[in-house]
C-alpha cells in the first residue's frame, strides 16, 4: 500500500548535504509514483561516491515507504495512513487479458493473451437487448399465411335473393362471417427482420464475450480433438468442470466429426464453428469453451474493417 509523505519530511531532510538530499528525493519520488526500474538504479550510482551498486540497490529497496518499513529506514511519525492507490481491477478498460490454456485432460498448455478491445469492453445491456431482438426477429421464417375472399374455395353465386326472404342480404358465402370463409386482415408471408447497424452487432458480440470473461466462464483449449466419438468421454470431461449447467464449445474451422457425434445426444452441450458464434447462443449457455484457433479467428473478424 502506497503512503503519502507529510511536509515534515522535507524539514527533516534539510540538514543533509546535497548528494544525500538528491538521493533521498529520488527515492521518495520513485516510491510514491511507483516507478522502479534498473535504469533508475543505474542513474543513481554516479551520485553516491564510494558506494557499490549493491549498497545503492539495498538502500533503495529498504527505503521504499511501506507499512512494514522499520523506524531505522524512515521515521514512522512522518508517514500518513492515507491510501493513494487502489489496485482493484475494473471491467471494461480495454486491457489485454492473460488466460491459461488447457485441454480436455486438464493439462497445462501455456497461456494466451486475449485482446482487450474484444474481451474487455464495457458491459451494456441495451446493446445486448437490441442485438438479441434483431437476431430473433431475423430468424423468424415469416411463412404464415391466411386466405382472403378471392382465395377461399367456393361459389361466387348470390346465396338468396336480395328481398323477400326476411334474412340478411349477402352476395357471397365466402365472406369472413361464414364458416369456412375468408380471414380478414390475417397474416401474410413477410420478413420480420429489423435493421441493425453492423457496428452495433459487432459490439454486441464483444460485450457477450467480455461478460463471460469477466465472470470467469470463458475457457480456452488448445484444441477440441477427442480420442473417440463415445458420448461417455465428453460426459466425463464435462463432469470434471466446476459449476457448469450448459456448455457451448466453439472451434475455429469445421467441427470435428468425433466431437459432433460425441455431443449430439447431450442437451447441455452444443458445438459451433467460430463463424457461427453469436450473442444469443452465448447467453443461452453459462460456460463458453473456445479453442485457440477460434479465439484467433474471432479477434481477426472483430478487427476486420466493416464493408459499407
Amino acid at each position: 500500500m502506497a503512503l503519502s509523505v507529510s511536509r515534515r519530511v522535507f524539514r527533516a531532510l534539510g540538514s543533509c548535504n546535497y548528494s544525500s538530499l538528491s538521493l533521498r528525493s529520488f527515492y521518495l519520488s520513485n516510491a510514491l509514483n511507483g516507478h522502479v526500474s534498473w535504469d533508475s538504479l543505474s542513474s543513481v550510482k554516479s551520485s553516491v561516491p564510494g558506494k557499490s551498486s549493491f549498497d545503492v540497490q539495498q538502500r533503495y529497496f529498504t527505503t521504499i515507504l511501506t507499512p512494514d518499513s522499520g523506524e531505522s529506514a524512515f521515521p514512522s511519525d512522518l508517514l500518513s495512513r492515507k491510501r493513494v492507490l487502489t489496485p482493484d481491477w475494473k471491467i471494461g478498460l480495454y486491457q489485454d487479458l492473460v488466460i491459461p490454456v488447457t485441454n480436455f485432460h486438464n493439462e497445462d498448455k501455456g497461456f494466451m493473451v486475449l485482446a482487450g478491445d474484444v474481451f474487455d469492453v464495457p458491459i451494456r445491456k441495451d446493446i445486448i437487448h437490441r442485438v438479441v431482438r434483431w437476431q430473433l426477429a431475423k430468424r423468424q421464417q415469416g411463412t404464415h399465411s391466411t386466405k382472403t375472399v378471392s382465395e377461399v374455395s367456393g361459389t361466387g353465386r348470390k346465396p338468396w335473393k336480395q328481398k323477400g326472404t326476411g334474412r340478411a342480404r349477402h352476395g357471397t358465402l365466402r365472406g369472413p362471417q361464414f364458416r369456412g370463409g375468408a380471414i380478414m386482415h390475417g397474416p401474410k408471408p413477410r420478413s420480420h427482420a429489423i435493421k441493425l447497424n453492423k457496428k452495433v452487432r459487432r459490439l454486441g458480440l464483444k460485450i457477450a464475450l467480455s461478460a463471460r470473461a469477466a465472470e470467469g466462464k470463458l475457457m480456452v483449449f488448445e484444441d477440441l480433438e477427442l480420442p473417440s466419438h463415445k458420448t461417455k468421454n465428453i460426459v466425463n470431461h464435462v463432469s470434471q468442470m466446476e459449476n457448469i449447467k450448459k456448455l457451448l464449445m466453439v472451434d475455429g474451422g469445421p467441427i470435428d466429426e468425433k466431437l459432433k457425434l460425441a455431443t449430439q445426444n447431450l442437451h447441455y452441450v452444443n458445438v459451433l464453428p467460430s463463424i457461427g458464434l453469436n450473442v444469443y447462443s452465448i447467453l443461452l449457455h453459462d460456460t463458453l469453451v473456445m479453442s485457440r484457433d477460434a479465439v484467433n479467428r474471432i479477434v481477426e473478424r472483430m478487427h476486420t474493417p466493416i464493408n459499407r
